[in-house]
């Protein structure tokens, strides 16, 4: 009881976070010409000062098997995701296929991110967290590589190999090899505390946009039309791979920290910023908006479930 009592209490204020985003935008405090400002800042400074503060001392991330089995967990679980996703949504052939393309794309993907970062800051430590950053390079090669470049079926090559050497993705690769090689120790102080005040605000201020989207998005979608996808998405992202996810990684030779890292990815929703992919790259946002609303919503049920279940599976 204490255990759930306490993923509760890390779940919540990011769904309350998210709530004030969508307040924000409601009252026109949020305009939507400051999101794309916004955005850039969060992925070009924030979220990678958020990388580096967190990377950077990590002593679990000089071990090499900490620097390689991460990223491939991560591929693997969104390619897993893919195809759970592919096989059921094959079963219908009503479906249009940007409906179908959309579907795998979002119901594939977990949020890596804004959901999982702030539980784990709460329930576990900093080497986890630097720990998961890693993972999320593997998940992002999935979303890029296969995801836009497969499924959404993008011609847009340049634009994907732009997005794939993003900031974030330069950050992981250069603070590893920083906190690798101990180069970090010789760092000042002062330059440290800079980083981490900036990484603070990465995970607020990406939540509040979130927030802004939900509030876009809604007016638009008649979320309780066409129930058979979401309803689908929510067996598949809150249900089938949880499962599938704690149960194949229990198999396997994990750290503790790499343990913690799954446990919290399995329990998680759909991602959010897959719907802005899904928009610029053909796909259907309003079938992305409902599969990422409701899985959102019902996580706020599901992810204490799954994360008491995994941490109990790998006695954390």
């Amino acid at each position: 009881m204490e255990a759930t009592y306490l993923i509760l209490l890390a779940i919540l204020p990011v769904f309350l976070v998210i709530g004030c985003g969508s307040i924000a935008r409601l009252l026109g405090w949020l305009d939507t010409n400051a999101d794309a400002s916004l955005m850039k800042l969060v992925i070009n400074l924030l979220y990678p000062a958020l990388i580096f503060s967190n990377i950077l001392g990590n002593d679990s991330l000089r071990k090499p098997a900490n620097l390689i089995t991460p990223p491939l967990l991560g591929l693997g679980t969104v390619i897993i995701g893919f195809a759970i996703a592919w096989i059921f949504i094959s079963k219908f052939k009503k479906e249009s296929q940007p409906d179908k393309r959309t579907f795998i794309f979002i119901t594939g993907i977990q949020n890596s991110v804004y959901f999982p970062l702030p539980i784990i800051m709460l329930l576990f430590d900093k080497e986890t967290v630097g720990l998961l950053l890693v993972y999320n390079l593997g998940v992002e090669i999935a979303i890029w590589v296969i995801g836009v470049g497969f499924i959404l079926s993008t011609k847009d090559s340049m634009s994907l190999l732009k997005r794939l050497v993003s900031a974030p993705v330069v950050a992981i690769l250069l603070a590893t090899w920083i906190n690798f090689i101990g180069f970090d120790r010789e760092l000042p102080d002062f330059a440290f505390k800079a980083v981490q005040l900036l990484g603070q605000c990465a995970i607020p201020v990406g939540l509040v946009l979130i927030g802004a989207i939900f509030a876009d998005l809604k007016p638009s979608v008649k979320i309780f039309t066409q129930i058979k996808i979401p309803l689908m998405a929510i067996i598949i992202r809150l249900a089938v791979l949880p499962a599938i996810i704690l149960l194949t990684a229990s198999l396997l030779t994990l750290s503790t920290e790499l343990e913690k890292v799954i446990v919290i990815q399995a329990a998680m929703p759909c991602a959010v910023f897959p719907i802005v992919l899904t928009q610029h790259f053909g796909g259907s946002s309003d079938v992305a908006f409902k599969i990422v609303f409701s899985t959102t919503l019902l996580s706020l049920l599901t992810t204490p479930f799954w994360i008491q279940a995994g941490i109990k599976l790998f006695g954390l």
